[in-house]
């Protein structure tokens, strides 16, 4: 318990990290499949650590397509273009980290639809769009969207496994082409959370050279804990913590504001 006042929170976690709690959705999709939605990041690295159930998460990069096992200890995690989605083995329950916290509420995702949708800005952004908060409408909505990015999966995977990167390597380039105008938007949140907290270290480490570490007097404490429970997400359903640079919109009630496409869809 912690009593006294509440500290105000400074800035981003430790690290510059996102976080939230996500577990697949448990619906079957068309391929006999119940899991989440496949996608991919194109700035971030998503880390999942399993804390319980059980599963696989389905990958394409460049070099392979892999089933890389889920079970409770393991940590798993995907560098940008890496296409990924959890199976629903068990019912894997990961902890979704992800870097440069900020950018996942401003877009920083594509999902695997059909070849059409993708070169469709506005057919893209109406099945990727979410209504806000929870309830049956947005249950409905994250299965459709869902279901069309399963669709669009196996045509990537098989030809990726018969030798042939191409779709693989048109999709990664269709996801990135929307956003080139939204960079100068997302480097200034990219600043003020990794960079910003590389530059706190050395600016303490530069005190602590010079005998004066003035900044151990600020010294508190933080607690948090999940303010959203069940939110639909790219990874399943998530938990999410209203802390700045985390899983939750700060521009008003709903999902995040995407780049010039309406609203833009939740991350993991």
């Amino acid at each position: 318990m912690v009593t006294g006042p509440r500290p105000r929170l400074p800035g981003p976690l430790p690290g510059a990290v996102g976080l939230s709690h996500a577990g697949a959705y448990n619906w079957e999709a068309a391929d006999g499949v119940r899991g989440d939605s496949p996608h991919t990041h194109l700035v971030r690295t998503e880390a999942y650590v399993v804390t319980g159930g059980g599963g696989a998460a389905q990958t394409l990069s460049p070099d392979d397509y892999r089933d890389i096992c889920l079970r409770p200890g393991a940590v798993a995690w995907f560098t940008p273009g890496t296409v990924h989605g959890k199976v629903r083995g068990g019912g894997p329950r990961v902890t979704v980290l992800m870097r440069n916290s900020g950018l996942p509420e401003a877009g920083d995702a594509a999902f695997t639809f059909p070849p059409e949708a993708l070169a469709d800005p506005e057919r893209y952004a109406a099945a990727a769009t979410l209504p806000p908060g929870t309830g049956p409408r947005t249950e409905a909505a994250a299965r459709r969207r869902r279901d069309l990015a399963v669709e669009g999966f196996p045509g990537l995977r098989e030809t990726l496994a018969a030798g042939d990167a191409g779709p693989c390597r048109d999709f990664r380039r269709a996801a990135a082409r929307p956003v080139r105008a939204e960079v100068p938007r997302r480097r200034e949140l990219w600043r003020a959370g990794a960079p910003a907290t590389a530059e706190r270290t050395g600016a303490r480490l530069d005190a602590l050279e010079t005998g004066e570490p003035a900044y151990l007097g600020d010294a508190t404490a933080y607690q948090a804990a999940p303010t959203r429970l069940a939110g639909s997400g790219m990874c399943g359903h998530r938990d999410e913590y209203a802390l700045p640079g985390t899983t939750l919109p700060y521009d008003g009630p709903g999902e995040p504001r995407p780049s010039g496409r309406g609203r833009e869809p939740a991350g993991p």
